[in-house]
């Protein structure tokens, strides 16, 4: 293949390492991993007719490579999903969960412990359990379980106020919690309690049941019916939690099982999680398959990935379908990341090869959905992108798609949004907002401000990592990035704006363009009159869906700026007040309603919040004019 950016085949070193495709915009669209870096490479550039299609498309939009050279493949591994994690490249395999799953949570390094759902990292002295298909699962476990566990599960302010008042809250009424926050039970028979709990979800389960068991036909044969009726409620309610973890393999095996189901273009990914020999949660992904890759390599980037982030438990054992070629180095990765020895390997025979096939047939299960579902979205999607291109003259089809809108109230708390569409789809790691300071200014002003601060910034090389705070108004990673096509929120004015600042900027390389929304018309720079789409056309339905994100997304920024102000200044001339405690208030109530409203000792449970400064806030809230100079 010739391309212009193809390095000399000698200047490439043999050793292991890691390398990265760059488009013409500098941004990474592909990183892969060689034990040979040399053979690698070339192979790229081979005859173009043996390549794949999607590896001939890759690097024909490729305009640079480059690579870095580790010790061993164990780094290249490691370096490898570094920069898939920070770089999100487009031709790359990526297993993206669409939700965070939860986790039953016991705060086992707290004095009384406290049952709970978690999501997200973990943290250092909490034991977890699952994951679970939903909390509202976990409720149910805990509802279940804390007749016989009664340990609590209520808020630490919950708890603290209970303390305060000496009264505890109605779970203990109902035999639900043992309430340590009155002093019913000692600091160390609820640690027994705990104990127990974790041993029994742990898969510790035989003894709980035999003390209960016990206990039930002593109580019979003393007559004490209540007791024992109760007991048996209780083992009832131990045989149901139990009943919904089915058990599939020994008592001391702990692994995950994954299965692959895989097209041309997709795959879908299922992992039973075994816990104690029973399974104690499920997960799947579909994803795109924008490069070629078989289901050793598919095995691959998932341990790579999937175990790579952060609180991912990795078990002793993990079965997959097929062993990728570098099944040692993932192996040894694994085991670093756990700390003792990881087995990969495919199961041959016995409970786990059956756990296998009915993992695999759910993966299958979840492909077909996927297909099925995605079908006529696809082709929607590709269909509105081909007919906006000729709806706008535009050379080529728009896969990246900026739109902007500003908000505001009479000149205050003003601030715009900017969201990104590629492919058809959101891709919501690239939306930004931004707060326009300084002297009041109209929509235009701000749309203009906007403008000029995002499109500075197209050609500068990329620094630190996404912006994650929602207020952040100088977004780093991503920012420099062109769109096909850049939209505006408005006619013929935004349009015309918008075109003054790409005359400034020296900008000819994006396509301009506003969607109004009084008749839903498309409005071009320099132009007469608008482009007018079928009102039930895919491409103006798709236009709609950009103008309306932007709007929400910049509608939910100024809203939260102006509840934040207007709180403030609610709460302004209380002494002893600062602003975290302001914000402490703001999130136990929600709003300065619900703290006019609530009474002293209500107050007194928010951290910081003590007896004479509850009084102050009461004073000021409710009797205003007492506070007037």
């Amino acid at each position: 293949m010739s391309v212009d950016y193809r390095p000399a085949p000698g200047t490439i070193p043999t050793q292991p390492g890691v390398y990265r495709f760059r488009d013409s915009g500098r941004r990474v669209i592909y990183v892969g991993k060689a034990k040979n870096l040399r053979n690698r490479l070339n192979s790229y550039f081979a005859d173009e007719t043996r390549l794949h299609e999607r590896t001939r498309r890759m690097v024909n939009t490729a305009r640079s490579v480059e690579w870095t050279v580790v010790g061993t493949e164990v780094e290249a591994l490691q370096l490898e999903w570094t920069w898939i994690k920070e770089y999100d490249p487009r031709f790359n395999v990526m297993f993206k969960d669409d939700k965070s799953y939860p986790w039953l949570a016991v705060t086992v390094g707290e004095e009384f412990p406290r049952a709970q759902v978690m999501r997200g990292t973990r943290r250092k002295g909490v034991r977890y359990f699952g994951p679970f298909g939903s909390a509202w699962a976990i409720r149910q476990t805990l509802d279940l379980l804390t007749r016989v566990f009664p340990i609590r599960t209520c808020t630490d302010t919950e708890f603290k106020r209970c303390n305060r008042i000496g009264r505890p809250n109605l779970l203990a009424d109902i035999g639900k919690c043992s309430a340590p926050c009155v002093g019913r039970i000692s600091a160390e028979d609820y640690r027994e309690l705990v104990n127990g709990f974790c041993a029994f979800m742990g898969g510790d389960t035989a003894p709980i049941r035999r003390q209960l068991i016990a206990e039930m036909q002593a109580a019979s044969e003393n007559l004490e019916f209540e007791k024992a009726a109760r007991l048996r409620d209780d083992l009832g309610a131990l045989d149901k939690v139990l009943e919904q973890q089915v058990v599939v393999l020994a008592e001391d095996v702990d692994c995950d099982v994954m299965a692959v189901a895989d097209d041309e273009l997709q795959a879908a990914v299922q992992v039973f999680h075994v816990r104690g020999g029973r399974i104690r949660g499920q997960r799947g992904w579909v994803v795109e398959k924008p490069e070629p890759v078989d289901l050793a390599g598919l095995v691959e980037r998932f341990c790579t990935q999937f175990y790579g982030e952060q609180g991912e438990v990795v078990p002793r054992e993990v079965l997959v379908p097929a062993l990728p070629s570098d099944a040692d180095a993932i192996a040894e990765l694994l085991s670093e990341r756990r700390g003792s020895k990881v087995d990969l390997r495919v199961p041959r025979r016995g409970d786990k090869r059956a756990l296998a096939e009915t993992v695999e047939k759910n993966a299958n299960e979840s492909l077909q959905r996927h297909k099925l579902k995605r079908a006529g979205d696809l082709t929607a999607r590709s269909k509105a992108l081909e007919e906006l291109a000729d709806a706008l003259d535009l050379p080529e089809a728009p896969l990246r798609i900026e739109c902007y809108d500003v908000s505001q109230s009479q000149g205050d708390d003003v601030v715009a949004s900017m969201v990104v569409f590629e492919d058809g789809l959101p891709r919501k790691s690239e939306y930004r907002r931004f707060i326009i300071k300084g002297e009041r200014k109209d929509d235009l002003a701000s749309l203009q401000e906007t403008l000029r601060r995002r499109l500075s910034k197209l050609n500068e090389q990329p620094t630190g990592s996404p912006a994650g705070d929602e207020e952040d108004d100088e977004p780093k990673k991503g920012f420099h990035y062109p769109p096909q096509l850049l939209v505006v929120d408005g006619g013929q004015p935004q349009v015309a704006a918008a075109d003054q600042v790409f005359a400034e900027l020296g900008i000819d390389t994006i396509n301009l363009a506003g969607l109004a929304k009084r008749l839903e018309e498309i409005w071009l720079p320099g132009e007469e009159y608008p482009v007018i789409l079928s009102r039930t056309s895919e491409t103006l339905y798709l236009m709609q869906r950009v103008r309306d994100e932007a709007h929400r997304f910049a509608i939910s920024l100024h809203r939260k700026r102006r509840r934040k102000r207007l709180v403030g200044s609610a709460l302004d001339g209380v002494p002893g007040l600062g602003e975290s405690k302001r914000r402490a208030l703001l999130k136990q109530f929600g709003s300065v309603k619900k703290i006019r409203e609530a009474e002293q000792s209500e107050l007194e449970a928010v951290t910081g919040i003590g007896p004479k400064l509850a009084e102050a806030i009461q004073t000021h809230l409710r009797n205003p004019g007492d506070n007037a100079d």
